[in-house]
C-alpha cells in the first residue's frame, strides 16, 4: 500500500550577540563554568524588567530577508508562552505567537511558514549515578531564533538538506555558528504518516542534534508508523526522543497544543514598529553572497560539484581558493589545480586542525607559486606534495623549500639521457618486450627513471627521450 509522508521541521539556532534577549548578561557559547553569566533580569528577579536586544531583532529580519519572506515591519509583538520547567526560572518563556517577525518565504525547494524570536532555556545535566537534575542558567535567555516550515517535505534526507541549508545560511549571515554539537542549533521533526491523502497524527521528535540523527529518526518513525498502521493500530499524538545509541525513539508526552500553553501579549514589552527603526531598513544590502549564490558562481569555475560543495560547506576554504584563482588570474587549467590540491592535499593537512588555523596562516601568493612550479614541470606532483608539507609547517617560500631539498625536476636532455641509457641497459628482456608492440611498458621505463633520479627527473622529458632512445 502506498503511504504518503509528510514531514514539518522545527529549527532552533542560538543567535550570535553580545548579551542576552532580554538583559545585559553575556552571550558566551563557550563559558564552561556553570551559573556565571546571569543576572536578576535573566534568573526572573521580583521586580526586574526585560529589554529587547535590537542586534536579535536585527539577525532574524536578516535572515527572512534573505529567504525572501514578509518582515513584520508594521507590527510585531512578544508574547508570553506559560508552562512550568525548571529550565525557565519566570515559569514562562518570553516567545512570539500571534505576531511573528518573519512570515513566509523559503530555503532549498521547502516553503516557510514563519521565523520567531523568543528567549532559550537553562541547559540540564543528568550525571552517571545519580537521579538529580542540575540547570546551568548560562544558557538561559539567550536569544533563540525559531524556524517553522510548512508541511511539505517528504523524506528523510530533503529534512536533512534543509537543515544543512539552513545552517550554512546562519554562518553566512553571521547570525549563529548553528554548531549542533554545542547545542547552538537544535531540529524538531513533526512526522506524519497517512494512507489517504489527509494528513495522519502528527508526532513530534525533539531535540535532534545532528543531521544524521534527523535523517535517522524520521526514518525510524515512517516505519514505526508504517507497521502500526498495517497492524490495525492507530497513532498516539504524542512528544517523541531519539535515542542516539539504539538509534530509535521513545515516547516522552503527550503533544501539547498551543491553547496549552495560554499565549498572551507580554506586558512588560513594548509592541514593535520596525518601520520606524533606521537599523532595520534596506536590510537586503547588507547581506553577504549567500551559499546558494556562491554554489552557482563556482560552478561555473569547471571544478567538481564535490570540490564547489566544500568550498561553499566551509567559508574559510572556500575563501583560500578564491583568493589563490585571483593569483592564478583565473586560468582554467591552474583553478583546476588548484581545486584539487585544496581539497585534497590541503585538507588532509588539517585532519586535526578543526579550527583549520593552517589555511588561516598559508600565504596565498606561495601556494599559488606552488601550483605555478608544478603546472610548468619545475616540481613533479609528488614534489609539490612534499614541498606543501613543509610550508604548512614552518611558513618557507616553495623556491626555497624546492632548493633545499632538491626537488626541482631536472630537465637537462644530456644529464637525463645518461640515465635512460643505463636503465634501457639494465633491462633487456623489457625492451625487447616494448619493441614487440607493447607499448604500455614505456611507463615501466619513466617509473623507473624517476627512481634512479630519486624523483627529480621531469616525466615528460624521460618520456621524449624514452621514445627516442627506444625507436
Amino acid at each position: 500500500m502506498e503511504y504518503k509522508i509528510t514531514i514539518g521541521l522545527e529549527i532552533h539556532a542560538e543567535l550570535k550577540t553580545k548579551t542576552k534577549m532580554f538583559c545585559p548578561s553575556l552571550n558566551n557559547p563557550d563559558e564552561k563554568r556553570p551559573n556565571v553569566n546571569i543576572c536578576p533580569i535573566c534568573m526572573a528577579h521580583p521586580g526586574t524588567l526585560p529589554v529587547i536586544n535590537k542586534e536579535a531583532v536585527k539577525q532574524v529580519l536578516r535572515v527572512g530577508t534573505a529567504l525572501g519572506s514578509n518582515l513584520a515591519m508594521e507590527f510585531s509583538e512578544f508574547d508570553r508562552k506559560n508552562y512550568f520547567y525548571p529550565d525557565i526560572p519566570k515559569g514562562f518563556q518570553i516567545s512570539q505567537f500571534k505576531y511573528p517577525l518573519v512570515a513566509g518565504g523559503s530555503l532549498n525547494g521547502v516553503e516557510i511558514t514563519r521565523v520567531h524570536l523568543e528567549e532559550d532555556t537553562a541547559k540540564s545535566y543528568h550525571f552517571d549515578g545519580k537521579k538529580d537534575t542540575y540547570l546551568d542558567y548560562n544558557r538561559a535567555g539567550l536569544p533563540l531564533m525559531e524556524l517553522v516550515t510548512e508541511p511539505v517535505i517528504h523524506s528523510a534526507k530533503q529534512a536533512g538538506d534543509f537543515a544543512r541549508e539552513l545552517q550554512l545560511l546562519l554562518r553566512y549571515l553571521g547570525a549563529s555558528e548553528a554548531n549542533m554539537e554545542k547545542g547552538q542549533m537544535r531540529v524538531e521533526a513533526n512526522i506524519s504518516v497517512s494512507q489517504t491523502e489527509t494528513f495522519g497524527t502528527k508526532v513530534e521528535v525533539k531535540n535532534l542534534n545532528s543531521f544524521k540523527a534527523v535523517e535517522h529518526a524520521i526514518d525510524y518513525e515512517v516505519k514505526r508508523h508504517i507497521e502500526v498502521l498495517e497492524s490495525g493500530g492507530t497513532i498516539a499524538q504524542e512528544t517523541r526522543g531519539w535515542d542516539e545509541n539504539a538509534q530509535k525513539t521513545f515516547s516522552q508526552r503527550a503533544k501539547e497544543n498551543s491553547h496549552d500553553y495560554r499565549y498572551f501579549p507580554e506586558p512588560d514589552l513594548p509592541k514593535l514598529k520596525l518601520k520606524l527603526v533606521p537599523e532595520f531598513q534596506n536590510l537586503k544590502a547588507t547581506l553577504p553572497e549567500l551559499p546558494w549564490e556562491r554554489r552557482a558562481r563556482l560552478s561555473k569555475f569547471g571544478i567538481t560539484a564535490e570540490a564547489v560543495e566544500m568550498f561553499v560547506e566551509s567559508i574559510t576554504v572556500g575563501d583560500f581558493f578564491e583568493r589563490v584563482t585571483e593569483k592564478l588570474e583565473n586560468k582554467a587549467e591552474l583553478v583546476k589545480l588548484a581545486s584539487n590540491y585544496v581539497t585534497s592535499d590541503l585538507m588532509s593537512l588539517m585532519k586535526d586542525d578543526p579550527e583549520k588555523t593552517l589555511i588561516k596562516n598559508l600565504s596565498v601568493e606561495d601556494f599559488a607559486a606552488l601550483l605555478k612550479m608544478t603546472a610548468d614541470g619545475e616540481v613533479s606532483s609528488r614534489g609539490a606534495k612534499d614541498i606543501l608539507a613543509v610550508m604548512a609547517k614552518d611558513g618557507s617560500s616553495p623556491k626555497k623549500i624546492a632548493e633545499e631539498k632538491g626537488l626541482f625536476q631536472k630537465s637537462n636532455v644530456e644529464e637525463l639521457k645518461k640515465i635512460c641509457q643505463e636503465i634501457i641497459i639494465e633491462n633487456p628482456t623489457v625492451v625487447a618486450d616494448y619493441k614487440s608492440g607493447k607499448e604500455a611498458l614505456l611507463q615501466f621505463f619513466i617509473g623507473q627513471g624517476m627512481k634512479k633520479s630519486k624523483g627529480s627527473a621531469n616525466p615528460k622529458v624521460l618520456q621524449d627521450i624514452f621514445k627516442e632512445l627506444l625507436k
